[in-house]
């Protein structure tokens, strides 16, 4: 007759798993429950992690301006990141001064002469029966709607000023300190990755910086190009829409298309003569862009096909408003050396030549 079991001896209870292909499966699920929980965490706190990736972009910036400087002058790194800081902030104060004192009554003509010329442009097309009698009613209302969900994510005018000043303070913060938030993200790294992890921040440091300089040359070209061509030809407006161009040239393809439209609508504004004038330098500019800026910029950082940062802008605008427009471009160059550096490609090594890989 069976001996009942001593009431000391622990049993297995219904919550022990030994089954090999039980944990097998409760991996997977919990590997798929972190998939979704890390999706629904990127919808919902898109904006944070937005003014996040903003403020390392910016301390990016700031960096290459430390680095720059220290070429010239041999002084401490702290001191050469203060004047960057104040060199910064100091420009963008004279820009919005110079730009309210300056153009804030061309601001609104601005407005009223794009939407004159709108509607006799979408008067032309109803007249030729290329639209219908409320299609143009109709298309400028779809066009308001667009722009107000493109800028949803800042909402105000107050929501703008807040994001911009919580990208300068991280920005500040992290170029301040980087290798304090480096070992601090290091260290939930297991040791065998940390080696990959450094050499991954150096190379996507490295990459922006270039990338960053890069959009930086190309706006302050477009701006003084613009200006000078529009002033040459009598364009109305012809500072305001260099400042406008200039700006918006760190928006690839979406801003210029943008800023081209403005110009040419503000062209035909003074005469048929004028307007043809406005075509002309939005080809030179946008040419003298596309083939001689943009390939030097793609040969010394990350070689990003038009047409993959024409979708991530559209994505990203789409998913997450202007923010998202306006970080696609370095997001996806960042994304493309991290893929890269994960595959132990280095697409300026010579044929066959490969770096280390993350293991």
């Amino acid at each position: 007759m069976a001996q009942p079991p001593s009431p000391h001896v622990e049993r297995p209870g219904p919550a022990e798993v030994r089954d090999p292909l039980v944990l097998t499966e409760l991996k997977r699920a919990g590997v798929w429950a972190g998939v979704v929980l890390a999706v629904l965490g990127v919808i919902y706190l898109a904006e944070p992690l937005l003014l996040i990736i903003g403020g390392l972009i910016f301390a990016v910036l700031l960096d290459g301006g430390a680095r720059l400087i220290g070429r010239a002058l041999p002084i401490p790194r702290g001191v050469r990141l203060v004047l960057v800081i104040f060199l910064c902030l100091g420009f963008f104060g004279w820009l919005f001064w110079y730009a309210g004192t300056t153009f804030a009554g061309q601001f609104e003509a601005l407005r009223q002469t794009v939407e004159a010329q709108g509607a006799k442009l979408l008067g032309w097309a109803h007249t030729h029966g290329l639209v219908d009698e409320d299609r143009p009613q109709m298309v400028t209302q779809q066009l308001v709607g667009s722009v107000g969900r493109l800028t949803s994510a800042l909402g105000s005018a107050i929501g703008v000023i807040t994001s911009a000043v919580l990208i300068l303070a991280l920005g500040i913060f992290f170029a301040s300190e980087p290798r304090l938030y480096h070992r601090g993200v290091a260290w939930m790294l297991p040791l065998r990755k940390r080696d990959f992890f450094y050499r991954l921040l150096e190379r996507v440091g490295f990459n922006l910086r270039r990338l960053l300089f890069g959009r930086l040359l190309g706006m302050i070209t477009e701006g003084l190009f613009t200006w000078a061509m529009l002033a040459a030809g009598g364009v109305p407006f012809a500072a305001l829409l260099a400042l406008i161009t200039g700006s918006l040239a760190f928006i690839p393809n979406i801003g210029a298309l943008i800023s081209g439209a403005l110009m040419v609508a503000v062209g035909f504004s003074a005469g048929t003569g004028t307007g043809v004038w406005a075509i002309i330098v939005y080809f030179a500019v946008h040419n003298i862009e596309g083939y001689v800026v943009m390939p030097y910029i793609a040969r010394k950082t990350v070689d990003l096909a038009p047409a993959a940062v024409l979708a991530a802008q559209l994505i990203f605008g789409a998913l997450f408003g202007f923010l998202g427009l306006l970080l696609a471009d370095p997001i996806l160059a960042s994304l493309k050396v991290a893929l890269e550096e994960w595959a132990g490609v280095d697409p300026h090594a010579e044929e066959g030549e490969e770096v280390a890989s993350p293991e």
